[in-house]
């Protein structure tokens, strides 16, 4: 019997560790079957939107990747960007294609609403997208490549940079399935189309008036992503809206040229008031957040550094007219210096890179006119007439109180002087102060 009973035990153990030995390789095989190469999981249902209204810049594209990189960790069934630009960097702009091309999740290109543009460095991206996509009343293209920094590009470099954006753009185009030659003539011709020509055009793949009739559109569309080819489920999906955060909308705010050019001509102002009226402490404070504002700004734009020099020897300049007495010819270098930087200070002629005629003009001339009066009133302080002291005294009329022969008494602003004359005044006579020397007033003989 106890011999028995040690067999079956033992059996019993080799059944147990059967069954163990199964559960395990059941294990790896469910591991190995969803986690295998190739294979994604299944949408969460969501598809994540979000919207960019302006230049392509560094805070435009982080907020783009942001929300890319946050999609794909939700497991968004895509990432839809509402897209209304007039163009930006280009270092920008192929940071975000890059971030596309190398997306798991498909990436749908909005060109929303009607009247919105997707220009220039827009374009490119939109090439990019998995689903290019435009509002009716929309265009696109304008994609020449500009030169941009201190001393710009001569006419065979600018050739190089052409073809090079050329290339860049027949590639997105083949791999996107849409039309090269027209991606290669937005960038050499800087042609523009509107939505239903790009269409026709083989530019973008559908026109949608709104965003609902677009997810039902490409609702069980193929695209190929990182990954693979994907199934786009969009049709039920929950519409997930995301806004700039408060730090991306600051920064877009101030990296607008006009406003950072008003935040640099608001800083100087304040610089000025402060030295001029130390203890004010007010026009200091503002001017020096302002001027740190436009200089973040700056680190964003195509500054050229030599008109930004001549903007700051401008403030300079002004600060030493109130240390120094130049009559006037340090405000004049400022003011000249000035209106050369304002011009030279932002060389993109894309628009949404740099600074409108309307802002420059009238912040230049107000600047002019506010030094120009400073130092009129500084003159006339100078030249006006003394009213107090003996200093004041000088050209005030009296009475001699005595006869002056050459010495006497004479009453002036209501007291008694000792005084001389170079002529005899009879007691009596008015006279008139010339000069104080000390205590002694040297008086005139008033004819009347």
């Amino acid at each position: 019997m106890l011999g028995g009973w040690v067999v079956r035990k033992e059996i019993n153990q080799d059944f147990k560790m059967m069954r163990h030995l199964e559960k395990i390789i059941l294990g790896l095989f469910l591991v190995f079957l969803f986690a295998s190469p190739g294979r994604t999981a299944e949408p969460s249902g969501v598809v994540r939107v979000i919207t960019v209204a302006a230049a392509i810049t560094p805070i435009s594209a982080e907020f783009i990747l942001d929300n890319l990189a946050a999609a794909e960790k939700e497991n968004a069934a895509c990432l839809v960007i509402e897209l209304d630009t007039p163009g930006g960097l280009d270092e920008a702009m192929r940071d975000i294609v890059k971030a596309i091309l190398g997306s798991k999740m498909p990436v749908v290109v909005y060109v929303y609403p009607s009247g919105a543009r997707s220009a220039s460095a827009g374009a490119v991206i939109t090439l990019a997208a998995h689903v290019a996509a435009m509002a009716p009343g929309t265009n696109i293209g304008a994609a020449h490549p500009v030169a941009i920094g201190e001393k710009g590009m001569d006419e065979a470099m600018m050739k190089k940079v052409e073809n090079d954006a050329a290339a860049y753009v027949r590639g997105l185009a083949a791999k996107r399935g849409r039309n090269q030659d027209w991606a290669e003539n937005a960038v050499r011709k800087s042609i523009s189309t509107q939505s239903e020509e790009a269409l026709k055009q083989k530019v973008i793949d559908l026109i949608s008036p709104s965003l609902t009739d677009l997810l039902t559109r490409i609702d069980g569309r193929k695209v190929e992503v990182s990954t693979g080819e994907v199934v786009l489920k969009t049709k039920e999906a929950r519409v997930e809206r995301v806004q700039m955060g408060m730090r991306h909308r600051i920064l877009t705010t101030i990296v607008n040229p006009n406003l950072a050019y008003i935040l640099m001509i608001i800083g100087m102002w304040g610089i000025f008031f402060e030295l001029s009226n130390p203890g004010s402490i007010v026009p200091g404070v503002i001017g020096g957040i302002s001027l740190l504002l436009a200089f973040v700004a700056f680190q964003t734009l195509p500054i050229n550094y030599a008109g930004l020099l001549l903007i700051v020897l401008a403030l300079v300049l002004f600060i030493a007219e109130v240390k120094i007495t130049s009559y006037g010819l340090l405000t004049v270098g400022g003011i000249i210096s000035m209106i050369l930087g304002s011009i030279m200070l932002f060389e993109s002629p894309a628009e949404g890179l740099h600074a409108s005629w309307k802002v420059i003009i009238p912040s230049v001339l107000a600047t002019a006119a506010f030094f120009v009066a400073a130092l009129t009133l500084a003159l006339r302080a100078q030249l006006r007439k003394p009213t107090t002291g003996q200093e004041g005294m000088i050209g005030m009329e009296g009475t001699a109180s005595s006869r002056l022969d050459p010495k006497g008494k004479v009453f002036v602003n209501g007291e008694l002087w000792d005084a001389e004359s170079s002529e005899p005044v009879e007691d009596g006579r008015p006279v008139r102060v010339e000069e104080v020397k000390g205590m002694v007033l040297r008086v005139s003989k008033v004819s009347r």
